[in-house]
């Protein structure tokens, strides 16, 4: 790793001169800096690492993107219409759309790379990253009417058919291969997997020119090294989600802006453990829990609300059951209690008569490495702190690998879980919540949380869709099917300031960029 960052530091002095020097360039170049350690090949529709998704959303567009809000909008296609009550979507593509090279964007290139997607999902050794794969349960076919003209067949009446019309258009004859053309305002030039990729203003892109001409991404194997690298001046701006970035603050050189992530970080129960199983134990956990002294003492501040997997900014956020989720250990004693448990030995954690037995209310905590920093270690031994005080036990916590977490995710060996899932632009509570999933690692069974879900998978308009998750929201709270810490949120630390700070979000983190200086 060292010698390749040597290298690429000796390519950009030959390009772009010492960094002090990058302020006299202004709008010419950009020096950004990421981790990126897995990605080999640059497959925009199988996207190896969700950092990578925010430099390929400046190469590669999408029919539909996602506003501020969290509300659909034109993007490649200039506007849709829903027939049929939402089986059918009719998307008409701008007009005079090309990829990089001046060659047309047509239907067949969205046909085809939504096409590839879907056989993707239906083959069961394919690796499921996690992107674009609500595309499986949202369309059964696509088609085209005409070049400008795409047809799409609803799985099912579903307003949520427009968030997965956010993949990546490549040519229909690229979808197989690594590096394929695409539409967007930069064209990738170079790139060296863990070192570097340089990304050059598109001449044939078909809005205005951006000012930035010029992007270098430099890789790097872990935060640490990437902060360093800003600290030292060898980029210019720096994507982060580490808590380290906090230290920085925007002044008259740098500026730190926050920008949200699809992070969620969790605590998850499995219910078909003694004692798990019991509703008013999950509810006391959650009332034990100060979320808040963990978002500051181990996170720094750097975390977004979500009581019920939702996070607080979003439209869909059900803000009336925020009183539901306060830290309140008086009331988590008061449910153990009503549930049967008390301290009989006066030795600590609380017992239960269950039977013949006394049950010792003693629990394992599970979490998994991080190879940047140690926060969820640390939050870990925090809400064993928080349980203890409660009379809950924890006998042992474990920090396993990554690998040995989705195995006993997977198999049910488990029986707290400290962990994170990357989740969709509008979550999808079915993969976590609906009985039977396989993102349902908590062994969850409700009903009413089913048939909750498939009314939602049905909604056909926006509002009926807020009040369906907002039901969704009411049932999670009194069920407590795990409980949803909060997401993470990272930090752009960057020199040369954008001149247009919106709400920016991590997969688009580039997107938008018109201009920057000092």
């Amino acid at each position: 790793m060292k010698k390749r960052l040597l290298a690429l530091l000796t390519v950009l002095c030959l390009l772009f001169g010492p960094a002090a020097s990058l302020a006299e360039n202004v709008g010419d170049s950009l020096v950004v800096g990421m981790v990126s350690t897995r990605t080999t090949e640059i497959r925009p529709l199988t996207p190896q690492e969700a950092g990578m998704v925010s430099l390929y959303s400046v190469v590669y567009e999408s029919l539909v993107t996602v506003d501020d809000n969290g509300i659909p909008q034109p993007y490649l296609a200039e506007k849709w219409e829903e027939s049929n009550s939402g089986e059918t979507w009719t998307f008409t593509l701008r007009e005079n759309l090309r990829f990089s090279d001046g060659s047309a964007l047509t239907a067949d290139d969205v046909v085809a790379s939504a096409q590839y997607l879907l056989t993707l999902a239906k083959n069961e050794e394919a690796e499921d990253n996690g992107f674009y794969q609500t595309l499986r349960y949202t369309i059964s076919s696509i088609s085209k009417a005409d070049e400008r003209t795409v047809i799409v067949k609803a799985a099912r009446k579903y307003y949520g058919v427009l968030y997965s019309m956010t993949f990546p258009v490549v040519p229909a004859s690229q979808v197989e291969q690594a590096n394929p053309l695409g539409s967007g305002p930069y064209v990738i030039s170079a790139f060296e997997p863990g070192s570097y990729m340089q990304l050059d203003a598109n001449a044939n892109w078909w809005q205005t020119q951006p000012q930035v001409q010029q992007i270098m991404a430099s890789f790097f194997s872990s935060n640490k090294e990437l902060i360093t690298a800003y600290e030292y001046g060898r980029v210019d701006t720096a994507f982060t989600r580490s808590v380290a970035a906090a230290q920085y603050k925007s002044g008259i050189s740098s500026l730190s802006i926050a920008y949200n992530t699809r992070q969620m970080e969790c605590l998850l129960m499995n219910h078909q453990v003694f004692p798990m199983d019991s509703v008013k134990v999950r509810q006391a956990i959650r009332y034990a829990i100060n979320v808040n002294q963990i978002s500051n003492n181990v996170y720094m501040g750097m975390t977004l609300d979500s009581d019920a997997m939702v996070p607080s900014n979003s439209w869909l956020y059900d803000d009336s059951l925020e009183s539901t989720f306060v830290y309140n250990p008086d009331m988590a004693r008061q449910l153990l209690e009503e549930d049967g448990w008390t301290d009989l030995d006066n030795e600590g954690p609380l017992d239960k008569i269950v039977g013949n037995d006394r049950k010792h209310l003693y629990l394992q905590l599970i979490t998994y490495e991080d190879p940047d920093n140690d926060v969820r270690y640390e939050t870990a031994n925090l809400i064993e702190e928080m349980l203890a005080e409660v009379g809950i036990g924890i006998s042992k916590t474990t920090a396993v690998s990554y690998q040995d977490m989705q195995s006993k995710l997977q198999s049910g060996a488990y029986e707290l879980a400290l962990c994170a899932f990357q989740m969709d632009v509008v979550p999808d509570y079915g993969f976590m919540l609906r009985k039977g999933n396989t993102g349902n690692y908590m062994r969850y069974v409700s009903n009413d949380m089913t048939d909750l879900i498939d009314q939602l998978r049905t909604c056909e308009n926006q509002t009926d869709f807020a009040y369906a998750s907002m039901a969704i929201q009411q049932q999670f709270a009194n069920d407590v099917p795990l409980i949803c810490l909060f997401y993470r949120t990272g930090s752009v630390l960057t020199r040369k300031m954008y001149t247009t700070v919106r709400n920016i979000r991590e997969f688009e983190l580039l997107r938008g960029i018109e201009a920057f200086g000092r």
